[in-house]
Parts: C-alpha cells; sequence; structure tokens
C-alpha cells in the first residue's frame, strides 16, 4: 500500500512539473544592459578617484614627515652638536617618528573606509537595478503564464528554448543581438 502511494505521488509530481512552465534568464548580460550600468559603472570609477586623490594627499603628507625625518637623522650623524643641540634633535625625531606612525594609521584607515564605502555603493546599485531587471521579469512571467523563471548560472543544463533573456532586453528596450555583441567584448 505504501509502494502504491509513493508511486502516485511520483507520479503527481512529475505530472506537475511537466505543467509548469519554466523559463531561464542571464542575469549577468540583464544587468550589464540595464539602463542604470553605464551611469552607475562611471559613478564607482569616479568615487573610486576621489578617493584615490584622498589617500594619494595623505601619501604626500607621508613623505614629507619621512623627508623631515631624514634631514633630522642627518642632522644628528654630526659629531659636533652640542648637547642641547643633540637632544632638540631627538625631541623633534621622536615626534617626527609619532606624526609618521599616526598617518600610516590615518593611510590605512582611510583606504580600508574608502573600500567599505565604495562596495557598500556598489552594493547599494547593484541591487537597485537587479530589483528593476526582477520587476521586469515578475510582469514578463505574469503576461507570458510562466511559472517560474531562473537565473542560467544557477541551473547546470537547461534547453535554449527556455532562455527568455532577449524578450526581456525587448522589455528593457535593448536590442538583443546588439546588447550579446557588446557582451562578448568584455
Amino acid at each position: 500500500m505504501k509502494k502504491i502511494l509513493a508511486i502516485i505521488a511520483l507520479l503527481s509530481a512529475t505530472t506537475v512539473w511537466a505543467e509548469l512552465k519554466v523559463g531561464t534568464v542571464d542575469m549577468l548580460l540583464l544587468v550589464r544592459n540595464h539602463a542604470d550600468y553605464g551611469r552607475n559603472k562611471a559613478l564607482l570609477q569616479q568615487t573610486d578617484k576621489d578617493y584615490q586623490r584622498k589617500i594619494d594627499l595623505i601619501k604626500a603628507d607621508l613623505e614629507k614627515v619621512q623627508e623631515e625625518g631624514k634631514k633630522i637623522s642627518d642632522q644628528l650623524r654630526n659629531p659636533m652638536l652640542a648637547v642641547a643641540v643633540k637632544q632638540k634633535l631627538e625631541k623633534d625625531m621622536i615626534d617626527i617618528q609619532n606624526r609618521f606612525f599616526a598617518g600610516q594609521q590615518k593611510l590605512r584607515s582611510e583606504m580600508m573606509r574608502s573600500q567599505q564605502e565604495l562596495q557598500a555603493l556598489e552594493g547599494r546599485l547593484l541591487k537597485t537595478s537587479t530589483d528593476d531587471i526582477n520587476n521586469r521579469i515578475a510582469k514578463f512571467a505574469d503576461a507570458n503564464g510562466y511559472d517560474m523563471i531562473i537565473d542560467g548560472s544557477a541551473v547546470r543544463f537547461s534547453k535554449k528554448s527556455f532562455d527568455v533573456t532577449d524578450s526581456i532586453l525587448k522589455e528593457m528596450g535593448v536590442d538583443p543581438a546588439k546588447a550579446k555583441k557588446i557582451d562578448e567584448r568584455k
């Protein structure tokens, strides 16, 4: 009896799967051809350049402090220095070392902060684009009777006939042939 119930359950599950209308999409292609992609990429590059300028200024300050330290170090090598002058130079050297270590810490902190902020910005921009794409996919699925549309990269194999990426690209106002040519160059 249990075997018969299991067979009936398996047959009805197979029937349900056979009745499902399933599609796949190339999400990477859709993201790269989203209207915001170019603008988002430019914003990320400009933001990265802005962060790099800040980091370069900190590095330049560190180099100046390092040069000051070299000058004092050279002066300290003079055997003819008076004791009071030598003590002042040693005190100045300690101050420069402290400034240098503080500058290094500031540089590391700025680099980490910049990287985290850039990653957060990229995540927010990508989420906005993918949310729009997901909404378009949902509307397309509802309009065309699809039960499920899956990202093609999550599936080991699917027939080409399941791929609805071209239809979604058209919904986005993008020529699929041009989109694929552009994507092949990347």
